[in-house]
């Protein structure tokens, strides 16, 4: 099969959260699968982009609105991804070097969706299916199926892949002019409450619509920011594929990033080692079981709640265990997060900003992980964590529902909340510390969760069977 992935984020040329993961992994194990498959991302600004060569292949003018602009495709020609990766270069609108935030995001992701189906026409690529991610992608859908322009691919089965449904592109319906030409009297397959609202048009259009866990899809019928109704009118074409991880890049027993590199058999000597350069590093005391949260600063993770529940959980249970935050976000929680480092005895500390690297030794060193989130589509930090033996203590949603088994069911490993509170983090940090003094247990659960399989190699068959389900062949 010929699959090409549009997207708005792809690791490791742009990244932002899970969905930059997802995609790079999704089209190199098509590749390992015995498949083509293929990514179309924009032309950032960012480090990886500028730090690598490019080759121009291809270069053209489409319309915009009432104006007209220039894009180029540039690829990589070095293999070394292990999928082909296509970058549309718009000067002006996509080489910048945040992947999102602009004022005029709409603009810019109508133009690079342009772009992207221009060129798959006029250079004959001819897939055999089209997978948009998320709303960036989304009304790709609606285009292919609508636009005069683009009605060569009309044909082709496109699937929508949902990352996260709260987000949705609305914009104001003046914004339509720039979609290339259409037939008006089909505006309602782009309205939703007034609004053009990509991530309506895409379920609306798209041949299949998945998510990325099954536990989110059945959330998304209740909680869809709007478009719980829809998810209902059009969830005969719904599933749930749960994400895997990409298990060359997360692999304890060759990750150039930790201080010892560790298999099951070793894994609570080497793991030692790995904690040991963190609590150096961030003036942790070895001694005490280490909390680790990686992720963004907002109230979707849940991080708003985590200064006052390190407060409350010194004050209520003691000064038993360390806690160390990585990630970046809203403004207001990362100064709260930092402030609390002038009240640390050794046993607080944070890095806000973004380190690949940093994080790989945090799961590896780290006892347990902190996913308190309130919305948590599949969630990959605890699928990492369980690859490094770190123990997840998550929020009952989404994938975190899915994945995670309390330790209080049979052969439960993980230790779950039933809500996103102040006084559920603080219990199930006791309870993590009441493991934490059971060295039999901690032993057995952490060689447990190293064997538990959640690689691409098991989820990309999924994908696999979803697309031959549309007709495709080969």
């Amino acid at each position: 099969m010929q699959i090409i992935h549009i997207a708005a984020e792809c690791y490791p040329a742009a990244k932002v959260g899970g969905l930059g993961d997802v995609v790079g992994a999704l089209a190199k194990y098509l590749n390992l699968a015995g498949h083509h498959g293929r990514v179309i991302l924009p032309k950032y600004h960012t480090k990886y982009i500028i730090n690598n060569e490019w080759q121009e292949i291809f270069a053209n003018t489409a319309l915009l609105g009432v104006g007209a602009f220039d894009y180029k495709i540039y690829t990589d020609t070095s293999n070394k991804l292990g999928y082909e990766l296509y970058l549309v270069d718009i000067p002006g609108l996509l080489n910048r070097e945040q992947v999102y935030g602009y004022e005029d995001d709409s603009t810019r992701f109508i133009a690079f969706q342009t772009a992207a189906i221009d060129w798959i026409i006029k250079a004959e690529l001819a897939p055999d299916l089209i997978n948009v991610h998320d709303h960036h992608a989304a009304l790709i859908p609606f285009m292919i199926q609508n636009c005069h322009d683009f009605m060569a691919l009309k044909e082709c089965p496109v699937v929508l892949t949902i990352h996260n449904g709260q987000y949705q592109g609305t914009m104001e319906w003046s914004n339509n002019v720039m979609i290339p030409k259409w037939d008006s009297w089909k505006w309602g397959l782009l309205d939703w409450n007034g609004f053009i609202n990509p991530l309506a048009s895409g379920i609306r259009c798209a041949w299949k619509v998945t998510t990325v866990s099954n536990g989110y899809l059945q959330e998304l019928r209740f909680q869809s920011n709007g478009l719980e109704k829809l998810f209902e009118l059009e969830w005969h074409k719904c599933s749930g594929i749960l994400n895997g991880i990409d298990t060359i890049v997360w692999n304890p027993e060759e990750d150039q990033a930790l201080t010892k590199t560790f298999s099951a058999k070793n894994v609570s000597k080497e793991k030692l080692h790995n904690k040991k350069t963190l609590c150096d590093q961030f003036n942790l005391d070895i001694n005490k079981p280490l909390f680790v949260f990686i992720g963004r600063l907002v109230g979707e993770k849940a991080a708003d709640l985590l200064p006052q529940s390190f407060i409350n959980a010194f004050h209520k249970i003691g000064r038993k265990m360390n806690f160390l935050i990585l990630g970046s976000g809203q403004t207001e929680i990362e100064n709260e997060l930092n402030y609390l480092k002038f009240f640390s005895q050794n046993d607080y500390n944070t890095y806000i900003g973004y380190n690949e690297d940093l994080s790989h030794l945090m799961y590896a060193g780290a006892d347990f992980i902190l996913m308190p989130s309130r919305v948590e589509p599949c969630g990959l930090n605890q699928l990492y964590a369980l690859r490094y033996g770190t123990i997840p203590v998550v929020n009952n949603t989404g994938g975190l529902h899915d994945t995670v088994v309390d330790i209080s069911e049979p052969n439960g490993y993980g230790i779950k909340m039933s809500n996103a509170s102040e006084n559920e983090i603080i219990l199930s940090i006791y309870r993590a510390i009441e493991l934490y003094a059971d060295n039999t247990r901690m032993e057995q659960i952490k060689k447990q969760i190293m064997k538990l399989d959640y690689s691409w190699t098991k989820s990309i068959n999924n994908y696999i069977s979803l697309y031959q389900s549309l007709g495709i062949k080969n």
